[in-house]
């Protein structure tokens, strides 16, 4: 009986197992093929780097730039299934930078050439004394990290601490939405800018930020199918207030309809920060920072890696959510060191900076390796998206106002600057 029930299933595994590894092999086969019609298109692109130089009265508050991210950024349209398994077309994106090069700050717009007008237009609409022009990419002036060459390089990545429902402190808990006199503004980004410009002949630091319109999926515990970041939110606000509602009992012990429910005072601004976060448009977005210098000047001021990772403790809410420091170039464990996976994985922030990638990574980002044998890897990890809104946007990259006196921001000084007359209509 036993060798009968044995030699059944033996012949079910070995019918079934071409079936599977067939099916194994064609889900394989679609992924490359995905993989390598959206690189191939992504190949194609061409990429123009777009310095603004601001204002020198910048009398607006960060709503301006909300407007600007709205009409330029947010570029998202249905694609048909030809275009995006033949072709490979992908939705835009865009960095969002500043960098800082021997203490001299600059704002920097990462564009496809295709929209590079509609970017130009967009902030001379909202920032008419502003002015865009075309740049040299800054991080091509430093070459590969390795023992042998003058730079040194500490990286890192941001992701928010709580899920993407919770806002961070935006500019408007600073007052900034009122468009307040400039003697009684306080304006976040004041600390990063301060920050950069603080920097010293042979040091550099690089901060983007890699936006495109939301298209991150969720999938949540007894919810069917997967949804946007709208639909997580929603969810989360039902989680918060499940534990304060009432539902009638039914003799079938069916769920019941609701009946009444009331959330303590004290949660108020914890309900209002999700609710007013899903108000507006959202982003997937990836941080990464990096602070680059000559290797004798990197040696004597390791204090600019930490100043660095915590340059946005202004945007902190302890109650809602924050940013925290991830993929950061060091090691978690003794084993993973030694100088050639330290200056690997230097190159690789530095490549992936350079690249501005986040979206649409290699296959290597793919893979993924279980704990506890990741921790044999150095340093395999994935990066991490999240949604910003426009507000939250706008709050952590934005021009700063007359009242942040820092001489190496370049301005435009004359108050009568106008958009060049030759642009687009």
């Amino acid at each position: 009986m036993l060798n009968a029930l044995f030699t059944f299933f033996y012949n079910i595994i070995l019918w079934l197992l071409p079936i599977a590894a067939t099916v194994f092999l064609g889900w394989t086969a679609w992924k490359l093929w995905v993989h390598y019609v959206r690189t191939n298109f992504i190949a194609g692109i061409e990429w123009v780097l777009l310095e603004v130089v601001p204002p020198r009265e910048v009398l607006k508050s960060p709503k301006s730039m909300e407007l600007f991210f709205t009409n330029a950024l947010y570029m998202l349209s249905k694609k048909g299934l030809f275009e995006k398994y033949w072709i490979g077309a992908v939705w835009f994106w865009f960095s969002l930078e500043i960098a800082s090069i021997d203490g001299q700050v600059h704002f920097f717009i990462r564009t496809p050439s295709r929209v590079k007008q509609l970017i130009e237009t967009q902030i001379y609409a909202q920032y008419p004394q502003a002015q865009v022009r075309v740049a040299e990419d800054y991080t091509l002036g430093v070459d590969e990290i390795t023992p042998k060459s003058e730079w040194n390089l500490w990286g890192c990545e941001f992701g928010l601490t709580k899920p993407d429902a919770y806002p961070i402190r935006t500019y408007a808990s600073y007052g900034m939405d009122k468009d307040p006199d400039e003697e009684y503004k306080i304006d976040p980004i004041a600390p990063v800018v301060e920050l950069f410009a603080s920097i010293q002949k042979g040091e550099q630091m690089w901060l983007q930020i890699v936006v495109t319109a939301s298209q991150k999926k969720y999938k949540t515990k007894g919810v069917k199918g997967t949804h946007d970041w709208i639909k997580e939110s929603q969810l989360e606000l039902e989680r918060i207030a499940y534990p304060y509602t009432k539902f009638e009992t039914r003799a079938d012990k069916s769920p019941g309809i609701l009946k009444s429910g009331r959330t303590p005072d004290f949660m108020g601004p914890l309900l209002d920060g999700v609710t007013e976060k899903m108000l507006k448009l959202g982003f997937d977005c990836g941080i990464r920072a990096c602070y680059i210098a000559k290797k004798d000047v990197f040696a004597n001021n390791r204090r600019r890696q930490k100043d660095l990772r915590l340059v946005f403790r202004q945007y902190t809410s302890p109650y809602l959510n924050s940013f925290n420091r991830i993929n950061s170039t060091q090691f978690d464990y003794p084993w993973q060191f030694t100088t050639s996976s330290m200056y690997k994985l230097k190159n690789r922030v530095l490549t992936e900076y350079r690249e501005r990638s986040f979206f649409y990574p290699p296959l290597r980002h793919k893979i993924r390796i279980p704990w506890p044998i990741s921790i044999f890897f150095p340093k395999f990890r994935h990066h991490e998206i999240f949604v910003l809104n426009t507000e939250e946007l706008a709050t952590i990259w934005h021009f700063p106002g007359q009242m942040l006196k820092v001489p190496t921001l370049e301005r435009i000084e004359s108050k009568e600057a106008a958009p060049p007359t030759n642009l687009p209509m």
